[in-house]
């Protein structure tokens, strides 16, 4: 007799073909199914940094740092006196000078150092003036400086 070996059936995947041209996907679909996925999905890393933090008790609320009056003030005096920038904004400036100078003569034009110089000047200037009114304010044993302070310090100088 003869035995007979059992022969082993193997069926195979067919493979796929295509048939048909791939769609093209535009930009705006990419982003729409992006934005789609993002709002769907809750981001775990988040959640899980929520839900670790101890819920603060009402006695333990931390409050926002408040300085006591004036201390801003002197920290903006001493940022400023650091600082070698000029104040004045650039352009406003501009504006004015070529605003005077076309009062003068509509034909004269400003080279840009020139500008810079009168930009200095004037700061320079702006600076005196409000320091000699600071001091007419202390000798008025006064903090504020008033209008008052100012044109005195421009009489002492001898710009009237």
């Amino acid at each position: 007799m003869a035995t007979s070996t059992p022969k082993k059936v193997t069926t195979s995947t067919p493979k796929k073909v295509m048939t048909s041209t791939p769609k093209t996907v535009t930009d705006s679909q990419l982003l729409k199914e992006k934005k789609s996925s993002i709002s769907k999905t809750p981001d775990k890393r988040k959640k899980n940094r929520l839900s670790m933090k101890p819920t603060p008790h009402t006695s333990e609320v931390i409050k926002k740092q408040r300085f006591r009056p004036g201390t801003k003030a002197l920290k903006e005096i001493r940022h400023y006196q650091m600082g070698a920038q000029l104040l004045i904004p650039r352009l406003p400036f501009s504006r004015v000078v070529r605003e005077v100078l076309q009062s003068f003569d509509p034909n004269l034009r400003l080279e840009s150092l020139a500008l810079m110089a009168l930009h200095e000047a004037a700061e320079c200037h702006l600076v005196h003036v409000l320091q000699v009114a600071n001091l007419c304010a202390i000798h008025a044993k006064r903090v504020t400086v008033y209008p008052a302070d100012v044109q005195l310090a421009r009489r002492i100088r001898g710009n009237v």
